[in-house]
């Protein structure tokens, strides 16, 4: 048992060393050769040559490589629907919650796009649903992909999440007149009297698109309310309450 032990042990330790001697190799290469690696990275997703990028990588190119608008190669698979390529990165475990210079993740793009199966797949290897900024239960309320909101919302996604306006998903979808999300929000208990930075709720939203009456009459069954009748609630509110006025006196009978 001890032989096996010290063999398996020794294994381990050739197999540690014999990575780490390959990772310094790379690393000590001229600058002009990694300037060279990231060009030819560069070529094959422009082209998208699946079988080149993962060559790449299997040459030690790091997964999380970006490229000059900041994306990541996941990012990017999943922007231009590369899903061979998809599958290959996440088996190389990169950072899921990498941010580009917009501030999205792959995930908040899948949202977007309306890509369930990368949204499914990206949730279940760990990628955040709930972050500050635009979470991805915004993007996919805001650009019509119920699937995509039922599925967050099934994960856990806060349905009352706002963005960096102070927008919520049903605010973003009735500003839109996306009226099945509405609908599908407001049935997972979703806020309709959440105001955004300009005091301006899901019912206010939903006025100002054209050809909106479904969604409008959805909220006020929900019981919205404009941002603006909130204001004139409140001013009543904050208004000092009315002193008893002196009742006049009874003159005094002539004695």
């Amino acid at each position: 048992m001890k032989q096996f032990r010290y063999a398996a042990a020794s294994s381990l330790a050739r197999s540690c060393l014999a990575r780490f001697l390959f990772l310094s190799c790379l690393t000590a290469l001229p600058l002009s050769a990694q300037a060279g690696a990231y060009e030819d990275m560069e070529t094959a997703m422009i082209r998208r040559n699946t079988s080149d990028v993962i060559d790449l990588l299997k040459r030690g190119m790091d997964v999380n490589t970006v490229d000059r608008q900041g994306d990541t190669l996941l990012i990017q698979a999943v922007r231009e629907d590369m899903p061979e390529l998809f599958d290959a990165l996440l088996k190389r475990r990169p950072r899921l919650d990498f941010r580009n210079r917009s501030g999205e993740t792959a995930i908040s793009i899948a949202a977007y796009l309306g890509k369930l199966e990368y949204v499914r797949q990206l949730a279940e290897a760990g990628a955040r649903i709930d972050f500050p900024g635009w979470p991805p239960l915004a993007y996919a309320a805001f650009n019509n992909h119920p699937q995509v909101v039922e599925y967050l919302i099934e994960k856990g996604a806060n349905v009352n999440a706002r963005t960096e306006t102070g927008a919520t998903p049903l605010f973003l979808a009735a500003r839109y007149g996306h009226t099945d999300i509405v609908k599908l929000l407001l049935k997972h208990h979703a806020d309709p009297s959440i105001a955004d930075q300009r005091q301006e709720t899901a019912i206010d939203a939903a006025q100002k698109a054209e050809n909106n009456g479904a969604t409008i009459e959805l909220l006020r069954a929900a019981g919205a309310r404009s941002g603006k009748d909130k204001d004139k609630d409140a001013g009543k509110d904050n208004e000092p309450e009315a002193q008893p006025q002196p009742q006049p006196q009874p003159a005094a009978s002539p004695t």
